[in-house]
């Protein structure tokens, strides 16, 4: 009779185990700064974001996150620079806002590739309901936003 050393029964135990899946995070940054290369002002300057910018939080220090824009940069920006509203931003040349979330709905209005839009909610169906700093609201297909 063989024994299975502890670190295999470990391995199949663990196996068993479903562990919960993590949403992502979402913020948005508050005002235009300046992105860094390590999570001080001693790092090196990476590029400036603008106010709007949606990001998406991979790790969160004590007054450091890092983030990764819509084109999959990573980089780290300070806390305080980081709303908890959120905001979309289009990555289709143009992006249909629609009245309704649906294919055939009258066009509210466009928008242009790197436009940020609030988020409001995502809708069954892939559909993102979104807002324009003007104040129009309506819907877009979710493939032609990055963000939520």
């Amino acid at each position: 009779m063989s024994r299975r050393p502890p670190i295999f029964a470990l391995l199949a135990l663990l196996a068993g185990l479903s562990l919960p899946a993590q949403a992502i995070e979402y913020r948005t940054v508050e005002s235009a700064t300046v992105l860094y290369d390590a999570p001080s002002v001693k790092g090196a300057k990476l590029f400036v974001v603008r106010r709007g910018t949606p990001v998406e939080v991979v790790v969160s220090l004590d007054t450091w996150v890092k983030v990764r824009d819509a084109e999959g940069s990573l980089a780290w920006i300070e806390k305080k620079y980081l709303a908890a509203r959120r905001t979309i931003i289009v990555k289709a040349e143009r992006a249909a806002v629609q009245q309704k979330p649906e294919e055939a709905a009258p066009l509210v209005f466009e928008a242009e590739r790197n436009v940020s839009l609030d988020y409001v909610e995502a809708l069954p169906g892939g559909w993102i309901k979104v807002r324009h700093a003007d104040g129009q609201e309506g819907f877009v297909r979710a493939g032609q936003v990055w963000g939520f």
